[in-house]
């Protein structure tokens, strides 16, 4: 999500507290290099993400797979929604590929929904871990999923090429959810992360703050997310990305990140990143450690 382009009410204005310095660095500057030399797809540079000098310097990437034109349309998210383009099975080898270019030792892969795959694109997502771990078996891995719809056996495939981290995204308290992620069910991602945790796997979630919530329902959510054994959690702020998408409510403070840090932390979560600028890969290869 580009920080340089968002959109704000006027009677909000962005807060010193979400200025962006610009990405640095000797790593910073080769990994631009090679992914402008051999048009690597990241999330990274196609959301002008406020972390990436940060992430590439501890050699960190996210990579995007199965498309980019997702069949949900959640209102905060920019990416475009529509008929999907067919799957590209050579795409786990190019992913692997990119890694191996991009020397990286922790990689984070996400996708589009893909509601319109009967099996939602769970057997590329196993393919593509597969491929990482045989051209880069030094590389740990984050695999940020979709609900899947709540089919396990979906999930299963996942769960079977046993990445690090295992991540699904909240992204909102229980009374936005609808507003928010249309498509989407809160208790449907809360039974994914429980699944994936019985299931022996390390979990992560993500929130965005500023949509509305009360911080009363934000505490509630962290406390749903533990009562399913929930490692992780990031937590950070919605920005709008075109007019078209849910206006900013509120801008939340550094100390209201700090004091949500530190419960989460006093709950039992692993790892709790908590700031403006944090998104669901930031600081993403200490938490498969």
């Amino acid at each position: 999500m580009a920080i340089e382009s968002v959109i704000l009410p006027e009677k909000l204005k962005k807060p010193k507290w979400l200025r962006v310095k610009l990405p640095v660095g000797k790593k910073y500057t080769e990994l631009r290099t090679l992914v402008d030399k051999y048009k690597l797809n990241t999330i990274c540079t196609s959301g002008s993400c406020p972390n990436m000098g940060e992430c590439w310097g501890e050699g960190t990437a996210t990579f995007m797979i199965l498309g980019n034109t997702c069949t949900r349309s959640c209102g905060f998210c920019g990416v475009k929604t529509g008929r999907p383009d067919t799957v590209e099975w050579d795409e786990p080898e190019k992913v692997a590929r990119s890694i191996k270019l991009m020397s990286i030792k922790h990689a984070v892969i996400t996708s589009v929904d893909r509601d319109d795959l009967k099996d939602g694109g769970s057997i590329i997502w196993a393919e593509t871990v597969d491929a990482i771990r045989r051209a880069n078996p030094n590389t740990t891995l984050e695999t940020l999923i979709p609900d899947f719809q709540g089919n396990t056996k979906q999930l299963d495939r996942v769960i079977e090429v046993h990445p690090e981290v295992v991540s699904h995204n909240m992204e909102t308290v229980r009374r936005l959810t609808r507003e928010v992620r249309i498509q989407a069910k809160y208790d449907r991602s809360l039974g994914v992360l429980k699944y994936l945790k019985e299931k022996g796997m390390r979990t992560k979630t993500g929130l965005m703050l500023g949509l509305g919530e009360k911080e009363e329902e934000v505490i509630q959510t962290m406390k749903d997310l533990r009562a399913v054994n929930c490692d992780i959690i990031t937590i950070g702020q919605y920005l709008q990305p075109t007019k078209k998408h849910l206006p900013v409510q509120e801008f939340i403070t550094p100390d209201q990140f700090k004091k949500y840090e530190t419960l989460g932390l006093e709950m039992g979560f692993m790892f709790v990143e908590s700031g403006a600028l944090v998104r669901s890969s930031y600081k993403a290869h200490k938490h498969a450690v």
